[in-house]
């Protein structure tokens, strides 16, 4: 009789067991998500957690790497670099948000905003991260604001760093309606008035 062979045990398919955290962390905020709740959602052992992720803080920021590659949170990226006016991009940045944030596929809202909503003192590295990636999209606005004024597109008088933080403002708050329960309708109608502005 042959001995039996050893084979290495199975493993947990880490892309599914990534995708429950991100839905979990997207659903609940950081602080809100407990290991308990993360381990459970993800079909594996604390041990396997940490081995696979490290610790809640570092499965956190790879599931905002993850997230930031998607659709989901790529819009905005995809609308400035594929578009020739800061108002066609403006433009489309809001009404793809009002379509995204409220798209009952996957939570409502941005993940990167509605983690950021409940996070403690406690968690104050994850507050400076979520900070910064918002700081980074808040920068990325003002320039694109600064070369329309320079090209023309803008009303003399523009303030190109006042618009790109009425745009932020704007997009962060549509998160929050989403999450509230507003309609892609109602976040049209939403994006329609802030173009205004421009």
């Amino acid at each position: 009789m042959a001995a039996a062979t050893r084979g290495r045990p199975r493993t947990f398919d880490r892309a599914a067991a990534l995708d429950a955290a991100t839905r979990l962390f997207w659903e609940r905020g950081y602080h809100a998500t407990s290991l308990g709740d993360l381990t459970a959602a993800m079909g594996i052992r604390p041990g396997s957690l940490y081995k696979a992720f490290g610790d809640k803080q570092s499965l956190f920021r790879e599931v905002v790497d993850s997230y930031s590659a998607t659709p989901n949170a790529a819009f905005v990226r995809r609308a400035l670099d594929e578009t020739s006016t800061a108002r066609a991009a403006f433009d489309r940045i809001l009404h793809d948000a009002a379509r995204i944030y409220a798209d009952p596929a996957h939570p409502p809202g941005c993940l990167i905003i509605t983690a950021a909503t409940n996070v403690t003192g406690q968690d104050a590295e994850i507050e400076a991260f979520l900070r910064d990636i918002r700081n980074a999209n808040l920068r990325t606005f003002r320039d694109r604001f600064d070369t329309a004024g320079k090209q023309g597109e803008l009303a003399p008088d523009a303030d190109p760093a006042a618009l790109a933080n009425f745009f932020a403002v704007v997009i962060q708050g549509m998160s929050q309606r989403a999450r509230d329960g507003a309609t892609v309708d109602d976040l049209r109608r939403v994006a329609d008035l802030a173009m205004k502005t421009l």
